[in-house]
Order: structure tokens, then C-alpha cells, then sequence
């Protein structure tokens, strides 16, 4: 894998500071960070899918949190494992955290857990109000539009 020098970006730019985090954290990805494992899918033009292996925990050891745009997904096992003597233990039950970073106006719309796959059911939804709007040119000056004539001033008009 290479590794990219973004330094010198940080000496020429303002106010990317969160693009330039998710960039050297990219580098620094811990290796439990890839557990459990996880698919993000785009199902539509405005809908995500994030989906998750999570074998073994039932919805009341997982907990979910939006905050801002940030989205957390944080796992731990409520049974106690003394009520049972393993001879080998290959499903892994170790408490898991894991955060998304969203796209602005991205908002949790739903989540459901079956056959040991926890799915997260994304939308993006801009305001009317931040949505790109068509303007009319009217061709009207009348209306209140600039005018570009030429002002006359008052020894002009005596002139004329």
C-alpha cells in the first residue's frame, strides 16, 4: 500500500481541517477496526446501506449513535461466558466500536438485525432551503431591475 505526504497541503489551505484528519487516520487504520466485518452499499441515488457481521449479538448488546456526522456503532456481550466451558472458541464475542463518518445531511433512517447481520438503513436529505434553486431573468427592466442608462444630471437636462 503507499502512503501519500499531504503536508505540504496544510501549509496552502484554511479551513480543512476534518478533510485533512480523515486523511492521516486512513493511514493509521488499527487492526480491530477491520472487526467486525462490514459492507457499505449505495441502494439508490440518495440511500446507503451499511451492513454489518455481528454473529452472536442480539439487538439489546448493540447501541447506536448519531452525533452530527458522525455515526457510532458499539457492540459488548451482556451474558457472562462462566456459564459455559468452551473446548474451542472460534465465533468471536469481544466488544466491538465502530464509527462512520457521514456526508452532511446523511441521517439514520432505520436498523434491523437478522440472521446475525445488524443493516443500518441510511438517506441523505438536503433541506429545501440548501437545494439549488432556478432563478428567472426577467426581461422586464420596469420591473426593478437595473436600469443602464445613462444618468443625466441637471445642467445635461437644461443642455438638451
Amino acid at each position: 500500500m503507499r502512503t501519500y505526504d499531504v503536508a505540504p497541503l496544510f501549509r496552502s489551505s484554511v479551513g480543512f481541517d476534518r478533510l485533512f484528519d480523515l486523511l492521516t487516520q486512513a493511514e493509521r487504520v488499527e487492526p480491530s477496526a477491520a472487526w467486525p466485518p462490514y459492507n457499505i452499499e449505495k441502494v439508490a441515488e440518495a440511500a446507503y446501506r451499511i451492513t454489518m457481521a455481528v454473529a452472536g449479538f442480539t439487538a439489546e448488546d448493540i447501541e447506536l449513535t448519531q452525533h452530527d456526522t458522525t455515526l457510532l456503532v458499539a457492540g459488548q456481550r451482556k451474558d457472562q461466558d462462566g456459564e459455559h466451558q468452551y473446548l474451542h472458541r472460534g465465533i468471536a464475542a469481544r466488544t466491538f466500536r465502530q464509527t462512520f463518518n457521514l456526508a452532511e445531511h446523511v441521517k439514520v433512517t432505520g436498523a434491523s438485525l437478522e440472521n446475525g447481520l445488524l443493516t443500518v438503513e441510511l438517506k441523505r436529505e438536503v433541506p429545501e432551503a440548501l437545494k439549488p434553486r432556478r432563478i428567472a431573468i426577467n426581461g422586464d427592466q420596469a420591473a426593478g431591475g437595473q436600469d443602464n442608462a445613462r444618468a443625466q444630471l441637471e445642467g445635461d437636462a437644461k443642455a438638451a
